[in-house]
């Protein structure tokens, strides 16, 4: 399964699936048709794939770290503060955060589809929609971790949550050692969208210079 990750990389162009492919292919006619413009959907997957995420989750995560009101509300209820920041998403999902310590860390799947939370975290990576991810998240979730170069304590349970049409999860992971004086932006880019779907730790500060 290792081969299919990107690890927060490009994406490898170098084949496409049997879904890309359709999907490329029913692009290419709903532009000859006239549908839609080559341009427009360009825009949106830049949208989707620099302005919404995955920086909007990383925006909560750090709003989490540093402002403990805030923290509160969203191990509460994390509908209504994602929504507080404006981040909603078309499909009205509720959202629920769960925050990695040294006890427990949290790790995020779809075993049914590829069910994942576009507004917080932009577009999903490959490997979480592959079938692999998927069935072995489940049954060697600590081997799927060692695979993304993850390794959890023995001493540090690993939960796995299962996300569903009706609720996706935001992983809050814990904020690095030595980062007591950053700013908010400095923060920011310790943040991953594999450290907020549980495949990664948060950057260290030596990893984020």
């Amino acid at each position: 399964m290792s081969g299919d990750h990107d690890h927060d990389g490009a994406h490898d162009h170098s084949h496409l699936s049997d879904m890309d492919a359709r999907i490329r292919a029913l692009e290419s006619l709903l532009v000859e048709k006239g549908y839609i413009e080559s341009e427009a959907v360009d825009e949106i997957v830049e949208l989707y794939e620099t302005k919404i995420g995955p920086r909007n989750g990383a925006h909560v995560v750090v709003k989490a770290w540093t402002e403990p009101e805030f923290e509160k509300w969203l191990r509460d209820d994390a509908t209504a503060a994602i929504h507080s920041l404006g981040y909603t998403s078309r499909q009205g999902e509720h959202m629920v955060a769960v925050f990695n310590s040294d006890d427990t860390h949290h790790m995020v799947v779809c075993t049914l589809c590829s069910c994942y939370p576009w507004s917080v975290l932009g577009l999903p990576p490959t490997w979480y929609k592959s079938p692999p991810y998927r069935s072995r998240s489940v049954i060697d979730p600590r081997g799927v971790l060692e695979e993304f170069g993850t390794v959890v304590p023995e001493s540090t349970a690993v939960e796995v949550h299962d996300s569903t049409a009706e609720t996706r999860y935001l992983v809050v992971p814990q904020r690095p050692a030595g980062t007591e004086d950053w700013t908010a932006e400095q923060l920011q880019k310790l943040v991953t969208r594999n450290s907020m779907i549980g495949t990664s730790f948060a950057l260290s500060p030596e990893q984020a210079t």
